[in-house]
């Protein structure tokens, strides 16, 4: 009789519960094997083998002419005036910037001194000999707490400078005091380009904002398709034939008519899943010598772009987040394993490729990532994560000389008026 009641229990308890497809211990048992089947990895970077490539091939640069000619509306920087003898001269100090990952800041270059920032945000103009000329801050006790970090251009007499925490503003560069100021309703995460009577940056929502520098009111916005995470990368843009082009965080190309902020056209160059994977999505500045726009990113794509249609010319297989560099019909960059790659700019065949990270032992060589390079008169200057300078000859692409600047973070490396320049830490430092 027992044996008879406890099977009739067992037989109540199996039909309401495991085989009742209701139940809790059924569903969970359901939504397991469902969530298993849609487990995906996002930003699987595919290892692709990179060797040596012509490295014995020899350029002829004998009909490059170095100048001291930038054009920032374009990113252009080729071949500069700089003989490299690489001294170093003078040190510009400020107070340590906190809470950094990389130092992506670029001082102003005037022929009497620099402008830079510190800590709380403070402006500093110095003359050449490292003396501070005026000390300028226009933020609150709360703002000052928060380390704003900030972007600079120029206008004539006027500093334009929008930074990390929402805020623009105009200031003049004699006297360093405050013009105007506004706020956004977003941090800003761009270089600032300047145009007539008019600047653009982008903040963190992947827009697009065109002020006027008169008054620092808006003119248009446009807004492209924002991310659930912020992005680590800097957002590039360029202005060429009155239209505004700039790269976001999802790697979408727009251009921009000028005047209105109606989109001309847009270019994705990723799939819709790199929505969720922006965070760790990187791309170098858009560069133009006028008819094309070239730029890379650290999913081993290397575009070229007609600036008129906005179709690809041609993807080169190239895993870089560093700004490249024109010279006549190549292209020079560094992939983010330290090659040296030089690149034929119609068709983007790869012309040499050159190992600078072969003194590096393997294991410290995966800790390490180029910054960004300069190209002088016969040499290119290459700051790295480990805070050393590799010079290296464009010719041969062999390796000239390395020099250690920090034990921290530096900036890519700036030439100006004759003079090498590289940001570190606690002082922007100047080589002869």
């Amino acid at each position: 009789m027992n044996k008879i009641l406890i099977s009739l229990i067992l037989l109540v308890l199996l039909s309401h519960c495991s085989l009742n497809e209701n139940s809790r211990i059924w569903k969970n048992k359901e939504n397991k094997l469902e969530t298993s089947k849609n487990i995906k990895k996002v930003f699987v970077e595919e290892k692709r083998s990179v060797s040596e490539f012509n490295q014995g091939l020899k350029l002829d640069l004998s009909k490059i002419k170095s100048s001291n000619i930038i054009n920032d509306n374009l990113n252009y920087y080729g071949p500069q005036d700089y003989d490299g003898r690489f001294n170093k001269i003078a040190s510009f100090k400020f107070s340590k910037l906190d809470e950094i990952n990389q130092l992506n800041f670029k001082p102003v270059f005037l022929k009497d001194g620099i402008v830079f920032f510190d800590k709380k945000g403070s402006i500093i103009r110095y003359d050449n000999n490292q003396k501070i000329i005026w000390k300028q801050n226009n933020y609150s006790k709360a703002e000052k707490k928060l380390g704003p970090k900030l972007k600079f251009i120029l206008d004539n007499q006027n500093l334009l400078v929008a930074d990390s925490i929402a805020k623009y503003y105009s200031i003049n560069l004699k006297t360093g005091k405050l013009n105007w100021k506004k706020s956004n309703t977003y941090p800003f995460n761009s270089e600032i380009k300047k145009y007539k009577d008019k600047i653009f940056v982008v903040d963190y929502k992947n827009t697009l904002r065109c002020y006027f520098i008169l008054d620092g009111n808006e003119c248009w916005n446009t807004q492209t398709e924002d991310t659930f995470t912020i992005s680590l990368s800097k957002f590039s843009l360029i202005i060429i034939n009155e239209k505004v082009i700039f790269l976001n965080s999802i790697g979408d190309i727009t251009a921009v008519d000028i005047e209105t902020g109606l989109i001309v056209w847009q270019l994705p160059t990723q799939s819709s899943d790199i929505i969720n994977e922006s965070y760790n999505f990187k791309t170098s500045k858009i560069v133009s010598d006028g008819k094309s726009l070239y730029f890379s990113n650290n999913k081993d794509e290397f575009y070229s772009i007609d600036l008129k249609t906005g179709t690809i010319n041609w993807i080169t297989n190239i895993n870089s987040n560093v700004t490249p560099r024109l010279i006549g019909n190549l292209i020079l960059t560094i992939s983010n394993d330290g090659y040296f790659y030089i690149i034929d700019k119609n068709k983007g065949n790869i012309i040499r490729i050159t190992n600078l990270y072969n003194h590096y032992k393997e294991k410290k060589r995966k800790n390490i990532n180029p910054v960004g390079f300069v190209i002088g008169k016969n040499n290119l200057y290459l700051t790295n994560s480990d805070g050393k300078i590799i010079i290296v000859g464009i010719s041969l692409g062999n390796t000239v000389k390395i020099e250690k600047i920090s034990s921290d973070f530096i900036s890519e490396p700036f030439i100006f008026n004759k003079n090498l320049y590289v940001v570190r830490n606690g002082s922007i430092i100047k080589y002869d």
